[in-house]
């Protein structure tokens, strides 16, 4: 039973997708003090939050069963990635479940705005009839600077033109093909600064993007220019806004975001010229039933293993093909734990080659999976998600190579190791692996030795002159032993040369059954792992 807690306010859409999962159990409890989570957090499989609740380091850290954390959501700064990350945690966000609203909201704010729609109702709310002083402006023929054009941004723009307004957007990551389909011109943020009558925000918050809307930002833009935020607070310095309104550079605000939530004491609340709404952005009956059933099926999907969908912490892009990725991860990891039990010293650099169409573009997720096999010994809360970030610290370089081995297969993954002083780790340096009818590991080349082999279990390594009589020896001291052998397995370059021997195993060989072995004229090497 996988058991889940969430600590703000769920839709009862993602409640009813959580109950009628039988391997399921949650509590919601909103509301829950930094010391309550972290008393309580340790006894769960997973975590569904929204913007109310900021799992940091501390928190995280005392979550010691956690595998995912769900962000009801598109927006992630309220949780600290790097600590989930190092902890081996994935976060996951529900794009574009909650976009409709967003974007709708943002309409909504800068037709508020435009016409002092709220303020204009206080007024008259207050006995006052003063149609002169709140006098507005027609969207109509305006420009629209638009900064982030994904899925937000993109509705924004579609109902803008709508409006009759020329649009304009900044995003380093849309094509100008896409943007013409739009109707869209794509500048750069100081054209977006010079050229707009209002300004939308629809980015993440990053190091890049926090406090971006400062006072150099403002000194750039068209006298009387509006900024409407419905986005993240910290894309905004509010003490350079407030300037602007006061100043008279701006000619309005329309926020629905702020730097800190609620705004206790911000001098912006109740501003003349800003039109202001708690956050509401996600807020309508559609959103949260979208929002909590997303939310509610990826974590019961990564609980399960299933499938992982909108993570933004991991190494690699995850998605709808995680579960096609998921056989060769596992081969890679297994891959990368025999490297592990052969090396003698620990482990400075790898070579990984990853060939055939179908697992062309997942060098990463295969990668971090050996990466996780290849360290575990020596990081233990390692998994393929924190993988590549212990790896880089414990001074392991990775490299993709073509070539490394001889054997022709689709979709085969190739690891070489190094060690020491750059050395290769001896002459069993090499192995390459294949996955089966889509879900069973094979060794396939080990060095210079082809064969199939099974990476599970107790496994005998051994090399051998390729002698009559060595099957023989070896099948009666496992019998004497009460050994079972459940798979054997040999490769050899030439007949009567050095071969190379992989024994699966039902139980571990004594170790005076190994000192045998290695005392067999013919054996040149022994080795027994359990992977």
């Amino acid at each position: 039973m996988y058991k889940v807690l969430i600590s703000d306010k769920l839709g009862q859409a993602g409640l009813d997708i959580l109950d009628a999962a039988a391997d399921i159990e949650y509590v919601m409890t909103p509301g829950m003090s930094k010391d309550e989570i972290i008393a309580a957090v340790p006894d769960y499989d997973a975590w569904i939050v929204r913007s109310g609740t900021r799992p940091d380091a501390d928190m995280i850290a005392a979550a010691t069963k956690l595998k995912c954390i769900g962000r009801a959501g598109a927006g992630v700064d309220n949780v600290d990635l790097d600590a989930a990350t190092k902890a081996g945690v994935v976060v996951m966000n529900t794009p574009g479940a909650n976009a409709m609203a967003t974007a709708e909201q943002t309409m909504a704010m800068m037709l508020a705005v435009s016409r002092h729609t709220a303020h204009a109702h206080m007024s008259l709310a207050g006995g006052a009839w003063d149609r002169k002083k709140y006098m507005g402006s027609e969207l109509y023929t305006k420009t629209l600077g638009i900064i982030g054009l994904g899925k937000i941004g993109t509705l924004v723009a579609q109902r803008a033109l709508g409006f009759g307004m020329e649009v304009v957007a900044y995003d380093p990551y849309v094509s100008e093909d896409k943007a013409k389909l739009l109707g869209v011109t794509l500048v750069n943020l100081d054209d977006i600064y010079a050229q707009s009558d209002y300004i939308t925000l629809h980015t993440a918050v990053t190091a890049d993007t926090t406090n971006m809307i400062n006072a150099d930002a403002i000194a750039q833009m068209k006298d009387g220019a509006i900024i409407i935020n419905v986005a993240r607070g910290k894309l905004i310095d509010e003490t350079a806004l407030l300037a602007g309104l006061d100043s008279g550079k701006l000619a309005a605000a329309s926020l629905d975001v702020f730097q800190s939530e609620p705004p206790e004491g911000n001098p912006l609340i109740g501003h003349e010229k800003v039109t202001h709404t708690p956050h509401l952005g996600a807020s309508s009956v559609e959103a949260q039933s979208n929002v909590g059933k997303m939310v509610a099926n990826q974590v019961i999907d990564c609980l399960r293993g299933d499938d992982v969908r909108n993570a933004v912490n991991l190494p690699f892009d995850a998605g709808p093909s995680f579960a096609a990725i998921q056989p060769y991860m596992a081969l890679a990891y297994k891959l990368g734990q025999l490297q592990r039990n052969i090396a003698t010293e620990d482990i400075t650099h790898i070579e990984i080659e990853v060939r055939g169409a179908e697992i062309a573009t997942m060098v990463r997720p295969i990668a971090a999976s050996i990466l996780h096999g290849m360290i575990e010994d020596r990081a233990e809360d390692a998994n393929y998600i924190n993988a590549p970030m212990l790896a880089d610290k414990l001074g392991i370089k990775t490299k993709q190579v073509r070539g490394l081995c001889d054997a022709e297969y689709p979709n085969m993954i190739a690891c070489k190791v190094y060690w020491g002083e750059g050395k290769a780790a001896d002459e069993m340096h090499m192995i390459a692996g294949v996955v089966v009818a889509g879900k069973y590991p094979r060794i396939v080349q080990w060095s210079r030795y082809q064969l199939e082999a099974t990476p599970e279990g107790i496994m005998l390594l051994m090399r051998n002159w390729d002698r009559p009589g060595v099957v023989g020896q070896i099948g009666m001291l496992m019998s004497e032993n009460n050994v079972n052998i459940a798979e054997w397995r040999m490769g050899r370059t030439e007949p009567g040369g050095e071969a190379l021997c992989v024994l699966n195993l039902d139980t571990m060989p004594p170790d005076s059954v190994i000192d045998q072995i290695w005392a067999m004229p013919a054996v040149v090497k022994v080795k027994v792992v359990q992977l």
